[in-house]
């Protein structure tokens, strides 16, 4: 099958049925259709569309190396820096059509999925381990342009200690029975972003597993037997683009994914019931450099979407004059620049890997999601204090074809710029740093990657400071 269009991937979605429950019902007709959806099951749809774009041809897909057909480039396994540069170009022009608001675009599971086959090595040999498992499936979704939403952790019941219950129910999902079919799951885990409205769900344990029946790692297709998806509260503002710019196209919905008694078929297992392979697989395996080299490419582009707005109001209100303004925009600058030049450096460094793979320098790329979390929520705030009341004051598009037009286009006129104009860029502004959609944003930077805290103690902990010490020791001496 190779590479699908548009129309391909709503089709098999709607297909699907899976058990999706939002606002305390479930969705029986086509999910595609659903107000909660049909916004970002589009934008989406417009991916798919553009690895057939003969203009984009040769940076989207590349030629499978089992089947001779055309397939996505964010499957592609680097061996050369060459092929790491093709990844980010396909995936900065995936992020391109979404100014990098969708951060659950198909080609961040599909690094996933890569890096993991990738690193399939460290489980040869090992008890309960199935590596072969892992490349039919990364092959399968290669060939199929299979879409995957994920889950790598628990529920926050106490986030003082491991949750490991003794309740007759378990609340983090656990393997409760291993049987001739394959393992069987029951309890929850999160926070599966775009639950519902792709193929599969990958479910690894990414560690601190304390019990065996914790630790597993699987993908089952998102309508199995007992799997159901609850979702939190739509954020999609509006359907009208005017007045939900962001929203309506790009809410990608978060949700709690329940396992009753769900069996995971045994060529689906990728390991279970070993402590030391769960809490170790997705730190020694490629998963931090692939993964984060996406992240970082597509943060890029987020950060000129943010840039352009912000100039976009300056020259609207005229205050490209004062200088806390310039300084202001001056730190989105500087944010911008400084992660380009991080990707860049990552690429420069990249090495192959003990498996014949082209890894981008790991460290650089800790030092980049360790950066954004910070530098975003500034971004935010910049366009809240430069927005000011403005961001307030919005009129809708009814608001613009009623009658009230000719009061509007006189009193919400900006210096260079009709009303409509104006009221649009700043509800787009409003969108981005004050909606439920943009909070939800700015919240989901903060924590992309895990805990700030603990990414800056993993990148101490791993960064080689010794010979600056020795440097200092020697200079004393």
């Amino acid at each position: 099958m190779a590479i699908r269009t548009g129309k391909a991937y709503i089709d098999a979605i709607d297909k699907l049925k899976s058990d999706v429950w939002i606002d305390g019902q479930p969705i029986t007709g086509k999910i595609s259709e659903h107000p909660a959806f049909r916004g970002v099951m589009k934008s989406q749809a417009k991916l798919f569309d553009a690895q057939h774009d003969e203009a984009l041809e040769k940076v989207m897909t590349y030629q499978s190396p089992s089947s001779g057909e055309k397939v996505g480039t964010s499957f592609l396994q680097p061996k050369t820096a060459d092929d790491l540069v093709n990844r980010r170009k396909m995936i900065q022009q995936w992020a391109l059509l979404s100014n990098g608001m969708m951060g659950r675009s198909p080609d961040y599971m599909n690094t996933v999925l890569t890096a993991l086959a990738s690193s399939t090595s460290l489980l040869e040999g090992k008890a309960n381990c199935f590596p072969e498992n892992i490349i039919a499936f990364y092959e399968n979704a290669r060939e199929n342009d299979l879409t995957m939403t994920h889950t790598f952790i628990g529920p926050q019941v106490n986030r003082g200690f491991n949750l490991t219950e003794e309740t007759d129910i378990p609340i983090a999902a656990k393997v409760i029975e291993r049987n001739a079919k394959g393992i069987v799951l029951k309890g929850a885990r999160l926070l599966a972003t775009q639950g519902g409205i792709t193929d599969e769900i990958l479910v690894i344990s990414a560690g601190g597993a304390d019990e065996e029946a914790y630790g597993f790692g699987f993908s089952i297709p998102s309508n199995t037997p007992g799997l159901r998806f609850i979702c939190r509260d739509s954020f999609v503002g509006s359907e009208s683009t005017f007045n939900a710019p962001l929203s309506s196209r790009y809410e990608e919905m978060d949700c709690i994914v329940v396992f009753n008694d769900v069996l995971v078929p045994w060529d689906r297992v990728f390991f279970y019931d070993n402590l030391a392979v769960s809490n170790s697989f997705m730190t020694e395996s490629s998963f931090v450099p692939f993964t984060l080299h996406q992240v970082v490419s597509r943060q890029i582009i987020k950060t000129e979407f943010v840039l352009g707005i912000v100039e976009s109001m300056i020259e609207m209100l005229g205050i490209e004059i004062y200088q806390h303004v310039q300084a202001k925009a001056s730190e989105i600058i500087v944010g911008l620049e400084t992660m380009k030049a991080l990707i860049l450096k990552s690429e420069l460094e990249s090495k192959l890997n003990q498996w014949g793979f082209m890894e981008p320098d790991r460290t650089t790329l800790q030092i980049a999601v360790n950066v954004f979390p910070r530098l975003y929520p500034r971004f935010t705030e910049i366009i809240q204090i430069l927005g000011a009341s403005g961001l307030m004051m919005l009129p809708t598009e009814n608001d613009f074809t009623s009658s009230l037009r000719n009061e509007l286009d006189q009193y919400l006129q900006a210096a260079t710029t009709n009303a409509e104009a104006r009221v649009k860029t700043f509800r787009l502004a409003w969108d981005l740093a004050m909606s439920s959609f943009g909070s939800r944003e700015t919240l989901y930077e903060r924590f992309f990657f895990g805990d700030p805290v603990k990414l800056s103690s993993q990148l101490y902990l791993t960064y080689d400071k010794e010979p600056y010490r020795k440097r200092v020791e020697e200079f004393l001496a």
